[in-house]
Parts: C-alpha cells; structure tokens; sequence
C-alpha cells in the first residue's frame, strides 16, 4: 500500500511517499480500506515530536480515517491514517449515517467531538452567554461557532483573513475580529458591548492566550485546546486568577476515547445533526496522499478554512 512514513523528526519536508506492506489487525482490530483521511494540527506536532504523547520512529502519521469494513462505511480512529489500509480497534469504529457523507464524516471525530466537548462538556456553556472563538474558520471553529449559536451563545469570531472572516459570519457569527490586528483586546471588549466575555476558545498559544485571560469576566472560562503559534504564554500563576474568579481549563481528546458518553454518544449526536441539517461541517481542501507535505504547509501557513483531507487515492 502507498503511505506516508516519518523516519526522521521535522517539519512537513521529512514526510515521505513510501510503499509500506499492508498492516495486520489484532484480535480486537479491523482492516478499513481507507477513502479519505482527516489533518489536524495535532498531526503537525507529531512529525515534530511536540505532541502530547511521544513519538517512535519510523511512524505513520494521522489520527482519523473513514473508510470500509466489508462494505460498510466507517468514522474510525487510527493510529497510522496517512495510508490506503489502516487498523482501528473495533470500540473506536463509528458507523457513518447513510445522510452523511465521507466528508462531512470526517470532521466529526477530531474536530466535531472537540467543538462539542471544549463548548459543552469543558466550557459549560449556557444560552445568553458570550464565547470568543479564535481561530474560528478552521476545522474545530467553523464547528463551535455552530453549536454555540444552536445552543444560544453570542458569538465573537476572531479569524485571520477577509475570506474567513466572511465565512464565519455566514456560519452564524455575531460578530467577527480580525486576528491581527493591534488592538485585539479592546475588539473584543468592543465586540461584546464594552464588556468581557464568559468563555474563550483558544488553541493559537502566545500572545492571544495572554490576550484572552485579560478579557474574561467574572466566572469567566478560557479552554485552551492547542497552541498552533508554537508561541508559550505568559505563566499563570494561580492566585492571580482569584481575582476574577476566572478558570483556564485544558482539554484534549484522547481523554475520551474509550469512552462511549464522552465519543461515540457525541459522535452520534453530531451526525444527527449533519443529518438534520442543522450542523454544516465545511470541507475544506483535499490534497493527494503524495501531497501530506504540501497540505501541512498550508495549514501551518493558516492558508485553509474548514477540514483538510487526504485522497488515499494518488
């Protein structure tokens, strides 16, 4: 089978376009023949080695995977996605809807689990609360800034470009900031009618997160998901936050797997939603699998919008 394999840490260029022998399921395990291939920033940091679990080498990378088992159609969770064959424990196969397409499929697990856990199970939203959402064009985002309006939050979209500014607007937002701008603080303090907000969503790291933490109101919570600026906020030291009685939560996904209420019931849910027609996941681009490098350029460069995917195909 064609895959992209990992034999030395780096960037997107130590990505290679390999043959590799097909991988061999477990007892516990199924063969999925792979039709589409998820991205998420998470699988930047892996051919870095700074994710939050370690690496060995040589690796496939990629984390989600849709694909067939004897003719169904499966969401899985993979450990080596960047390939044409992938195993997936079989608690961690989650059967697409017939309303639901591959596509659509695939932003549910990464990005749409953690929009609904960083919003609901995390963030504690409720109706009539404010939410910054950084980053907001992207996989995770373009997902909150949806449920956070079907759930009857305000929403502050802060993105990067006029394209995408545009877009979260369409998709619901309230009101949208650009992220580069000097005066991100008092935008958002201007955005929310002078006044702080109730919950942030940030996964860029650095500045905004510092940014962020000034900005929250009283019980105010800030969910840090990611750091994609590769960029250390200040330290937080933890009596400073009594004063605002503020929270900073961290979440990652991989607390949930193994966990039918925190996954597959949610997973469920949002497919449901996909279905309905009430959650609109926005496919962004679809590079060839020969491509990994070029479609992680793109990402780190904040060139894309939505989910990116991988055609095993070529």
């Amino acid at each position: 089978m064609k895959a992209i394999q990992i034999t030395k840490f780096g960037g997107p260029e130590v990505m290679e376009y390999v043959d590799l022998a097909d991988p061999t399921p477990k007892s516990d395990e199924v063969l999925l023949e792979v039709t589409a291939i998820g991205i998420n920033y998470a699988d930047t940091h892996q051919t870095e080695n700074s994710y939050l679990s370690p690496q060995t080498l040589p690796f496939v990378p990629g984390l989600e995977v849709t694909g067939t088992v004897d003719g169904k159609r499966y969401l899985a969770a993979v450990s080596g996605g960047y390939a044409q064959k992938a195993v997936a424990n079989k608690q961690m196969l989650f059967p697409i809807p017939d309303q639901v397409d591959d596509q659509q499929a695939l932003c549910m697990l990464v990005q749409g689990a953690t929009a609904w856990h960083i919003l609901k199970t995390v963030g504690h939203l409720k109706a009539g609360e404010t939410v910054v959402i950084h980053a907001a064009a992207g996989g995770v985002g373009s997902l909150a800034i949806q449920l956070a309006k079907l759930w009857g939050g305000k929403v502050i979209a802060v993105t990067s470009s006029e394209e995408k500014r545009k877009l979260a607007k369409e998709l619901g937002a309230d009101e949208v900031i650009d992220a580069n701008t000097e005066t991100l603080k008092n935008e958002i303090l201007r955005a929310n009618g002078g006044k702080p907000v109730d919950l942030v969503l940030e996964m860029v790291g650095g500045k905004t997160t510092d940014i962020s933490l000034e900005v929250l109101a009283p019980f105010g919570r800030m969910i840090v998901y990611g750091a994609a600026s590769r960029s250390a906020a200040q330290v937080i030291h933890p009596t400073s936050l009594m004063g605002g009685s503020k929270t900073v939560t961290g979440f990652w996904l991989a607390h949930c797997f193994g966990n039918k209420v925190l996954l597959n019931d949610v997973i469920d849910e949002l497919f449901k939603l996909v279905a309905a027609g009430k959650l609109k996941p926005i496919v962004g681009s679809t590079f060839a699998l020969s491509q990994a490098a070029e479609a992680h350029k793109a990402m780190l460069a904040r060139k894309t919008v939505g989910k990116i995917a991988l055609n095993p195909a070529n």
